[in-house]
């Protein structure tokens, strides 16, 4: 069985690429600059969306990256990175999952589009400062789930810090980690000095930042 990551510097991929370096498990890791569809040959035949990540593994492939984090930790589990549904955190675990991208990286994505790689005449600042507000009023509910523990659920690392550190980590790129509350502050300092984290990131090394757009 073969798993193949399509990524973009600092993209969604980096859910699914953090959650395999954290199993150990081999993988090819395809790196294209953003963005891909144009950028890639051949991008949108792999996946019609455009949109990155793609994870091509069992015949099939996938295209959300929380949803790659899951099926990865269920197939080559048991692993303490993932719940199983009789724990007591495992409906806390999936909001997790799913807020990371619906409600947590939902308005990153708009404030570094309309902030950062449109055309400078087509950039919206009332946009940028909106989907800014949004995002650190959503914030808040990282900060409050962190009040006395070091992880989001079980007690110990797994996928959900994954899912949720990933837009910490944009955030931070994007300098609004001054507006981060303490808990929050330390949980980003924390979990991005494990290895497999900084293994991603010097897995990109090659391909331009898109904090220097």
């Amino acid at each position: 069985m073969s798993i193949t990551i399509y990524h973009c510097h600092n993209a969604r991929s980096m859910r699914p690429l953090w959650t395999l370096e954290e199993l150990g498990v081999e993988y090819e890791q395809v790196n294209m600059e953003f963005p891909p569809r144009f950028r890639y040959e051949g991008y949108l035949d792999i996946n019609p969306l455009g949109t990155v990540p793609a994870m091509e593994i069992d015949g099939v492939t996938m295209t959300e990256s929380s949803a790659m984090a899951q099926y990865l930790v269920e197939k080559f589990g048991p692993s303490d990175l993932g719940l199983d549904i009789s724990h007591a955190d495992y409906p806390l675990y999936l909001n997790w999952l799913q807020r990371s991208d619906a409600t947590l990286t939902f308005p990153l994505t708009l404030v570094m589009r309309y902030g950062m790689f449109e055309k400078k005449e087509n950039r919206l600042p009332k946009v940028v400062a909106d989907y800014t507000q949004w995002f650190l009023s959503r914030l808040r509910s990282v900060e409050a789930a962190l009040g006395g523990r070091e992880y989001l659920v079980a007690d110990r690392f797994t996928i959900a810090d994954i899912c949720v550190g990933l837009p910490l980590y944009l955030a931070a790129k994007l300098k609004l980690d001054v507006n981060f509350g303490p808990h929050t502050a330390a949980y980003l300092e924390r979990i991005t000095e494990r290895e497999a984290f900084k293994r991603v990131c010097d897995s990109q090394s090659e391909l331009k930042d898109f904090s220097s757009v």
